[in-house]
């Protein structure tokens, strides 16, 4: 048997899968490298349909995910991540449901991901328009369910709507791809408030046999502190749902948010802007159609002049702040003042208005046990002269609407849920997102979805559906652009700081095609290997020498053997017993052999150890690998999985 079979046996699948980081990382394994490579090529259908694969809102996590594929893109271990998301949002712009046809998004969806036995089924309850909502009513729809999402506002999209700023993610955008979920059948109903236009009792009543709750965290938390109770101390979370549906809150001339993350950013970047207005582009399509359109340039001028004060106040160091550094940058950039190792004291203020707020030193946030538990300086004291106050530190549920007779538990103001299936306490009921695990993000909301989507089919189905990994080596046969190791990262274009704090317009460009080619050719390929035959390895280091990052070495058996976990290959190999193995001398054991050891984590794929090796040993190869549901019937015509730990599924949120 030669070394790659032993290594294969030994690792397993596992192994390679957890090698393409990327893919990996994503909660719903979306193929990043696979969607990459192809825009590198050219290949934008192709590309489109990788990236939907697993994920109905692809085209949204294009703009706003928070990315853990590039934050553990492997690239970065050589000098910074490909720009993943941005090249999501490339191949969306074109053939996703913001272009205005449905098709791509419809056939794009990775059938595997769904369980295989589809029928003419029952109705199905989906109480909120939210990710996890509409992700369950995608999944559910397309096995066969009659979904009806009942949504408590006007419009559907929960916090993609109410939560995103306008000038992150375009509200067109969010109703074309909401649309393209409810164009598979789905139907939906809005205004209607869960507690107060209907409960969970009516739902079953009206012949629903599964409910899923997507309503998630919609209050902000706020803090105790005397005056808060003044005018103009607003909740953040209320402050952005008026801000986005074009119906501000009053705002003054000096506004301070409490917070340091990218919801406290969210925030502070929308209140510098001027709520409300129209954007440039929407402006040039008045224009056209012979409007009077008034762009305020010289409100815009007086802003940046000094007319309104945004600072932020949070208890981390700028090292320590949770928010990402784009934010703060840009957020500085536009002006926003930043207190950090700051913690807000008290509110102050004259007949009911705020005057100033009290800030004092946060001399740690965390204690010794690595809790949040902060430690302050109160002989250390700024007042911050401000006229509103925000809060956006968190978010927290509203659980009213629950009753007793529904049987559905919460636990510290979340919905109690099994991990393995989100099913609540309630048989017939299931909950995931925000409200079952807390705030997470959208990537996270979708993933969560789909596991509980499957579960309520097992449930009214009386089946088990596991998640398998379907995996196999191909041939590789790839050309890497010319340059492509030496190419540094970039972003697309934002827009001047001066433009962005004075209009809505989105504040992010798309990359040019060339840019996306070139930006795309950065990927690493980490599903390519290099698989060594060492049956007609002859040992002579050209592979060592020719590599350009040393990560190949040549050893003898000794050192193979400091690692427990190939005794079993060695000892395989010379049909010798563990106990013989350990008792021979390392020149003995060098003297048997060697073995050709390689640093897979930092390869760049350049393939020179495969064309430099005169017998073939090394060979550059393929690792393709999808996820695939399998249903297994069981002898229960319904299963209740809450309170025990079963196989329903592989793939559970942490």
């Amino acid at each position: 048997m030669s070394e790659w079979a032993q290594f294969e046996a030994i690792e397993g699948a596992d192994y390679w899968i957890k090698m393409v980081k990327c893919q990996h990382a994503c909660p719903v394994h979306t193929n990043a490298c696979g969607y990459v490579t192809a825009i590198g090529e050219g290949h934008y259908e192709e590309a489109y349909s990788i990236a939907r694969a697993t994920n109905p809102f692809a085209s949204i996590c294009g703009r706003v995910c928070g990315a853990p594929c590039e934050i553990n893109c492997r690239r970065g271990d050589v000098d910074a991540p490909v720009s993943i998301r941005s090249l999501k949002r490339y191949v969306t712009t074109q053939l996703g449901p913001e272009s205005g046809d449905f098709a791509p998004h419809r056939a794009g969806c990775d059938q595997r991901m769904l369980p295989s036995n589809r029928g003419d089924y029952e109705k199905i309850a989906v109480v909120g328009a939210g990710v996890s909502g509409l992700t369950v009513a995608h999944d559910l729809t397309q096995i066969g369910y009659k979904v009806t999402v009942f949504e408590a506002y006007s419009e559907p999209g929960g916090m993609l709507t109410v939560g995103v700023p306008v000038f992150r993610l375009p509200r067109e955008l969010v109703k074309q791809e909401i649309q393209a979920i409810l164009a598979l059948g789905v139907e939906l109903k809005c205004n209607m408030r869960l507690g107060r236009d209907f409960t969970i009792a009516d739902l079953r009543r009206q012949g629903y046999k599964a409910i899923f709750l997507g309503i998630g965290l919609p209050k902000g938390r706020t803090l105790p502190l005397p005056g808060s109770d003044r005018e103009m101390v607003y909740d953040g979370m209320d402050f952005l749902r008026a801000f986005n549906e074009g119906n501000p809150l009053p705002l003054g001339r000096r506004v301070v948010v409490i917070g340091g993350g990218n919801v406290a950013y969210d925030v502070a970047r929308s209140a510098v802007r001027p709520a409300g207005e129209t954007t440039r582009s929407e402006a040039m399509a008045d224009m056209e159609r012979g409007e009077q359109v008034a762009y305020d340039v010289a409100r815009s001028a007086l802003r940046l002049s000094g007319d309104k004060e945004v600072h932020v106040v949070c208890l981390e160091s700028r090292e320590e702040m949770p928010a990402d550094e784009v934010e703060i940058i840009e957020g500085e950039e536009e002006g926003i003042k930043l207190h950090s190792s700051r913690g807000p004291k008290a509110v102050f203020g004259n007949n009911g208005t705020v005057t100033a707020l009290r800030t004092i030193r946060c001399t740690s946030v965390f204690d010794t046990t690595g809790r949040f538990n902060p430690s302050f300086d109160e002989t250390d004291v700024e007042d911050i002269p401000v006229d509103t106050v925000i809060y956006a530190i968190g978010q927290t549920s509203d659980l009213s609407f629950l009753k007793p007779e529904d049987g559905v538990e919460s636990d510290r103001g979340l919905i109690k849920v099994n991990r393995e299936t989100y099913q609540t306490t309630a048989p017939d009921v299931f909950a995931c997102g925000d409200i079952a695990h807390g705030p997470r993000l959208f990537i996270d909301a979708i993933a969560s979805a789909q596991i509980a989507a499957r579960s309520m089919h097992d449930f009214l189905r009386g089946t088990r559906t596991d998640i398998v990994v379907r995996s196999h080596w191909a041939p590789a046969v790839y050309t890497m652009a010319e340059g492509w190791e030496r190419l540094p990262r970039a972003t697309p274009p934002v827009l001047d700081a001066s433009k962005r704090s004075a209009s809505l317009e989105i504040i992010e460009e798309d990359f040019s095609a060339e840019e996306a080619h070139r930006q795309a050719s950065r990927c690493l390929r980490c599903n390519i290997n290099t698989v060594f035959d060492t049956s007609t390895c002859i040992a002579c280091n050209g592979c060592v020498d020719v590599c350009p990052k040393n990560l190949i070495r040549l050893v003898g058996l000794s050192q193979l053997c400091q690692d427990e976990k190939w005794h079993d290959m060695v000892t395989g190999t010379l049909g010798i017993s563990r106990e013989e193995l350990r008792s021979m001398d390392p020149r003995e054991l060098d003297a048997l052999g060697g073995v050709m050891l390689k640093d897979e984590t930092s390869c760049i794929r350049c393939g020179l150890c495969a064309s430099r090796c005169p017998t073939h040993a090394v060979t550059m190869k393929k690792f393709e690998f999808y996820w695939e549901c399998v249903t297994v019937p069981t002898p229960n015509s319904k299963i209740q999985y809450h309170g025990t730990v079963t196989e329903t599924t592989r793939q559970v949120m942490p």
